[in-house]
């Protein structure tokens, strides 16, 4: 993923966020950009997702903030949206 269309709380207590991905979703085998994907709703916790962390990448700066690429392990997609 490489842009959300949003981010909303779910869950303030355990920290639940809801939010889709926009353009840039690609299906990527052995490194390699295959083709591009529906976009994606997600509802995960930073809690859970930092404990399932197995990759962290370049820092690419985003709105400012230094913001590292990374590879989730059980990162939790709920549903499809047909790509704007």
């Amino acid at each position: 993923m490489t842009r959300f269309w949003y981010i909303r709380t779910v869950d303030p207590q355990t920290l639940l966020y809801t939010g889709l991905t926009r353009d840039g979703t690609f299906y990527i085998e052995n490194g390699r950009i295959k083709h591009p994907v529906k976009n994606f709703r997600f509802n995960e916790s930073p809690i859970i997702m930092l404990n399932n962390l197995e990759t962290l990448g370049q820092q690419v700066r985003v709105n400012g903030s230094l913001i590292p690429y990374m590879k989730i392990r059980d990162f939790t997609f709920t549903s499809l949206s047909d790509a704007v």
